[in-house]
């Protein structure tokens, strides 16, 4: 791990794994976003409060995200595209020569649609997993992987639970009594779901800096 270009006052506080040299592009490339996610990163507090409440739209989780990342320019991107497949044909008796002009052309309309990412800047994207379905990480990888493909960027940083929260979630017990683990469970966004997707490249060649918030984040436990 290249620690050299993460604050060490992170490197207790969350895991990093870069995939594809996202630290190297991070830190040589876009310094000044990567400046901004890591001063996001060190003000994160989540309190015990914040661990029992709804997940989804309702957790507190990503407005702190929110909140200090919107004021700095950082957006949430959907893109839609057509795909416009142009065929010239080949000049008489002239092997391998074609055309200036197309004799047909096809629109296949909503060849890129619906990829959005929750935080998109300059060329870096930025997504958080908090609690959702560990499938979400597909839908997140083929986004990056998509912005990336179009040029729209060049490096995607991905935030989830570190496999450590889970000895804070048998502790606690929820409303209702139960252990938190039921509601964060082993089919949930966490750095475990997300690593074995980008071993495997799921990424394509999108280079993507993966990041688990760990106990250290938890105000009170």
């Amino acid at each position: 791990m290249l620690k050299q270009y993460i604050r060490p006052t992170l490197q207790e506080k969350y895991e990093f794994h870069s995939f594809g040299h996202a630290l190297e592009i991070l830190n040589g490339a876009f310094p000044e976003e990567w400046n901004e996610l890591q001063d996001c990163l060190e003000n994160l507090v989540i309190t015990v409060e914040d661990l029992k409440k709804a997940g989804g739209n309702e957790s507190p989780i990503p407005k702190k995200f929110d909140s200090q990342l919107y004021p700095r320019g950082w957006r949430e991107i959907r893109i839609t595209g057509d795909l416009v497949v142009k065929m010239y044909p080949r000049r008489a008796n002239q092997r391998g020569r074609f055309s200036d002009e197309p004799y047909d052309e096809k629109i296949i309309e909503g060849y890129i649609d619906g990829h959005n990412i929750d935080f998109v800047k300059n060329k870096v994207a930025f997504d958080l997993e908090w609690n959702s379905k560990d499938q979400t990480f597909d839908r997140d990888l083929l986004a990056m992987r998509t912005y990336f493909e179009c040029g729209l960027t060049e490096v995607g940083i991905i935030v989830t639970r570190s496999e450590e929260l889970n000895g804070i979630f048998k502790e606690l017990l929820d409303d209702k009594g139960d252990p938190l683990i039921r509601k964060y469970g082993a089919s949930t966004t966490w750095i475990g779901k997300l690593l074995y997707r980008l071993k495997s490249r799921r990424n394509g060649g999108c280079p993507i800096l993966a990041v688990g918030i760990k106990k250290s984040c938890v105000e009170g436990v």
